[in-house]
């Protein structure tokens, strides 16, 4: 894992209230104006150097996050050795200081963190912030050095690292079996495929996950502009999250069987390319007229969703950086929430608040259906109205997914605009903290489902 850490005896002491401060130091933080503020920072002097420093978590906020923990690394002075001198928060203390210590760093290298002495039993923490920070590796490597082959091989690798099954699915067996991600990734001279990663007792209710892997979009010949696409290398951040879901149920021996279905393809634009008006096969045998060579994920999902619900799962669970519409509604740290069951979508939602991570549900509303009819075929792959295209895009999904099967569908951004504590700008594992609590909500609530 990345250079975060140390176990060196001599690390200075990192306080969290004004009370756990000795003494002789609290006269200087109050003459220096330090007030406990959240993220206020204060170091103190020592008579040989630095003689620790104190975090200031707010007052009558609740309990602090990851996030505020998340400047630390940085905050602090370069390369310093640091240990939680009043033993509180531990685990989102470790958290927060691994999210925010994080750069990429495969082309450049960056300033080197301040590292923290780990308390006792963070095993499990350490397995959520290595899961995270793969996916933020994923999605911040650019398209070039990311296509579908080396997005396929990273679920192989977490397969290995797990003692999963891994098998993957292309060529004939991806036309033949997955032809709207066969026709998504026509275009593109780097062929589309299918990653299987396998897990779990054979007795174990069976959960399914499903990612778009699109590792660059064009938009096809309905281009994007040129804006648009300067962080389409991101169009698999919902791989990457459903890849780091099924690794951190792994690590933690969840009571899960997991079958996690990636389709890893590029949307680009060729002779051979998906055309507007072009109507295509899926796997569930419904045709689908091409309304906009855009709204590519939708489709690489319908495959997905129809090879999962074919193994008679418990649950299915997909995320995608699949709308537009849907960061418009909610910004970038809301990911949209659809699902068909109440039950589940609840769970969910709690996950959110206790992660300090929340999700927004928004409605499959029936209503808006038949937007998606089409002259010529079963289903267009866009709405024939504007507007409410998140909506319309989780009610195309719907219609490959087994109505009798508990389903949540997570629209996320897989980015950060900008640096913040614990969110450094670039990829983000969007939701995955959330869903991981969600999720072990309802199977607690569903025994036997």
């Amino acid at each position: 894992m990345h250079d975060f850490w140390t176990e060196a005896a001599d690390t200075r002491p990192l306080y969290t209230s004004i009370e756990a401060v000795p003494a002789e130091h609290r006269a200087f933080l109050t003459a220096s104006g330090f007030t406990g503020a959240a993220q206020q920072i204060a170091l103190l002097p020592g008579t040989d150097g630095l003689a620790g420093a104190v975090l200031g978590l707010g007052l009558g906020s609740g309990p602090p996050s990851p996030a505020s923990f998340g400047g630390l690394a940085h905050a602090l002075p370069e390369g310093s050795l640091w240990h939680m001198a009043d033993g509180a928060h531990a685990e989102n203390a470790v958290l927060g200081w691994g999210l925010g210590a994080y750069r990429f760093g495969r082309y450049r290298s960056h300033r080197s963190p301040a590292r923290l002495r780990l308390p006792p039993g963070q095993d499990g923490v350490l397995a959520e912030l290595r899961a995270i920070l793969r996916a933020r590796d994923l999605i911040n490597t650019p398209a070039n050095a990311l296509g579908p082959n080396e997005l396929a091989e990273a679920v192989a690798g977490v397969a290995r690292d797990h003692g999963a099954t891994y098998r993957l699915i292309e060529g004939e067996a991806l036309e033949e079996g997955f032809p709207a991600i066969a026709a998504v990734g026509r275009g593109s001279p780097r062929a589309p495929r299918v990653a299987v990663l396998e897990w779990g007792a054979a007795d174990a209710p069976l959960l399914a996950l499903c990612g778009k892997g699109v590792c660059f979009d064009t938009g096809g010949l309905d281009l994007k502009p040129a804006a648009a696409m300067l962080r389409m290398k991101k169009d698999m951040g919902g791989a990457a999250v459903m890849l780091a879901l099924a690794e951190c149920l792994m690590a933690a021996r969840a009571p899960w069987r997991i079958l996690l279905l990636v389709g890893a393809v590029e949307n680009s634009v060729s002779g051979p390319a998906l055309r507007p008006g072009d109507v295509i096969a899926t796997r569930a045998g419904l045709s689908v007229e091409i309304g906009n060579t855009d709204a590519e994920g939708r489709l690489v999902l319908a495959d997905l969703l129809h090879h999962a619900g074919e193994h008679a799962p418990a649950l299915i669970l997909n995320g995608a950086t699949l709308t537009g519409a849907a960061r418009m509604a909610l910004g970038p740290d809301l990911p949209a929430l659809f699902s068909n069951d109440e039950s589940l979508a609840e769970a969910l939602l709690a996950g959110g608040r206790a992660a300090q991570e929340p999700l927004w549900r928004l409605p499959l509303h029936d209503g808006y259906d038949s937007w998606l009819d089409s002259p010529i075929a079963d289903l267009n792959n866009i709405a024939t109205k504007p507007g409410a295209g998140a909506v319309v895009a989780a009610l195309f999904l719907r219609r490959f997914v087994p109505p009798s099967v508990p389903w949540a569908h997570l629209d996320l951004y897989a980015w950060n605009d900008s640096t913040r504590p614990a969110r450094p700008e670039g990829g983000e594992a969007t939701g995955l903290r959330a869903l991981l609590r969600g999720l072990a909500s309802y199977r607690a609530n569903n025994p036997t489902n």
